[in-house]
């Protein structure tokens, strides 16, 4: 069994699809090109028998925690947590826009960890699920770069894991704060791990499988 893990962090309608947080906030061009990589990545990964784990953010319908400050930084973007979407409400667990979109939804046997957090470490029981499995490498996909993706990712090399970021199916809002968080991986001889590309990673589990 490999000791490889993929992370599908955040891919859902609230960030990917129409009418979701992040199209009231910045639109979806951002987001829509990197899907059918992450398609390829995911496949990928379940061709070759990598452990899969989904992560949603979301909170509680009375927003009992959600911190005040969040909700307030939220409603500055223009989409405040809670208000009504056209999936819902926004970023609430349990409402449409808050599960993951269609292309990417969770297979047989893959945990899909929620989070009322950036982190998906924090607060959950990720970190016990990867240990139970024998992962010490994670592949990290998703959204959004610069929030959640780098928040992960700052975590589970602060566990010890060997991270592996898949910078063509990860993105954020801004190109340039995407760019920098690429940049931001390879400092310091890779300081929070390796930059790596889908189809560098498919290449890679093949050969492992075999």
């Amino acid at each position: 069994m490999s000791d490889f893990a993929l992370l599908m962090i955040d891919f859902q309608r609230d960030f990917c699809a129409p009418g979701g947080y992040s199209d009231q906030c910045a639109g979806l061009d951002w987001v829509t090109p990197i899907i059918p990589r992450a398609q390829r990545l995911l496949a990928a990964a379940r061709e070759n028998g990598i452990f899969v784990a989904h992560t949603r953010e979301g909170y509680a319908p009375d927003l009992s925690d959600l911190h005040p400050e969040r909700l307030a930084r939220s409603a500055a973007a223009g989409a405040a947590y809670g208000t009504q979407g056209p999936m819902g409400r926004l970023m609430i667990r349990g409402e449409y826009g808050h599960d993951i979109i269609d292309e990417l939804r969770p297979g047989p046997g893959e945990p899909i960890i929620d989070k009322a957090s950036y982190g998906a470490f924090y607060n959950t029981d990720l970190e016990s699920l990867l240990r139970g499995a024998g992962i010490k490498r994670l592949a990290i996909a998703g959204v959004t770069a610069d929030v959640c993706v780098h928040t992960t990712l700052r975590e589970a090399t602060d566990r010890g894991f060997d991270c592996h970021y898949v910078k063509d199916c990860i993105s954020t809002i801004d190109p340039e704060v995407r760019r920098a968080c690429e940049l931001m991986v390879e400092q310091e001889g890779g300081i929070w791990g390796r930059l790596c590309t889908s189809d560098q990673l498919a290449n890679e589990w093949e050969s492992i499988k075999n």
